[in-house]
């Protein structure tokens, strides 16, 4: 398949969205509207008693607070680990000495160009947190039992966090 044509449509801080026609040599075609965005990092920050820091927000398109792992939007010319080692201290006020990448993931590869890139953060120190002007966030330390609750019951539903804690999970179970 090769893009044929590509049409911006919206664009704002976060992403862009353009309208793209794909072809290949039979001729055969796909329309797409795609989201284009620059990639986010994901943090699984575990301390030396296997607990997981979650944050809690609200999300608009969910309608609803969520307990989530913290992640963030890389910067221009910011590598995924430069996103991790920001975003985690901005969100939680947490920084880490040891960085372990986990997994790289499409979340949504019918629509969305996001690539997600998900760290194991360990070695913690506490620090203060600074997040985003529109960003009113909780966090609190959660057992591995807590979580897999959270999942069975329904009230965790973040595919970020999801993808996250069973990953590491099944990771840390194989060991």
């Amino acid at each position: 398949m090769k893009i044929v044509s590509s049409k911006e449509v919206y664009s704002c801080r976060i992403f862009r969205v353009t309208e793209d026609v794909a072809r290949d040599e039979t001729g055969f075609e796909i329309h797409r509207s795609i989201v284009k965005h620059p990639g986010s990092a994901v943090m699984m920050a575990v301390d030396t008693e296997d607990q997981v820091l979650l944050v809690r927000q609200f999300r608009l398109p969910a309608g609803r607070l969520m307990w989530e792992l913290p992640a963030g939007t890389m910067d221009p010319d910011e590598t995924p680990i430069e996103t991790a080692r920001r975003e985690l201290k901005e969100e939680t006020g947490y920084s880490a000495a040891t960085w372990t990448p986990l997994v790289n993931y499409w979340p949504s590869p019918g629509f969305c160009q996001e690539m997600m890139h998900l760290f194991l953060a360990t070695d913690l120190t506490e620090g203060e947190a600074t997040p985003m002007g529109d960003e009113r966030i909780e966090t609190r330390w959660f057992t591995r039992q807590e979580i897999e609750s959270m999942i069975r019951s329904g009230e965790m539903q973040d595919g970020k966090t999801l993808t996250g804690f069973l990953y590491w999970l099944a990771l840390s179970r194989s060991v």
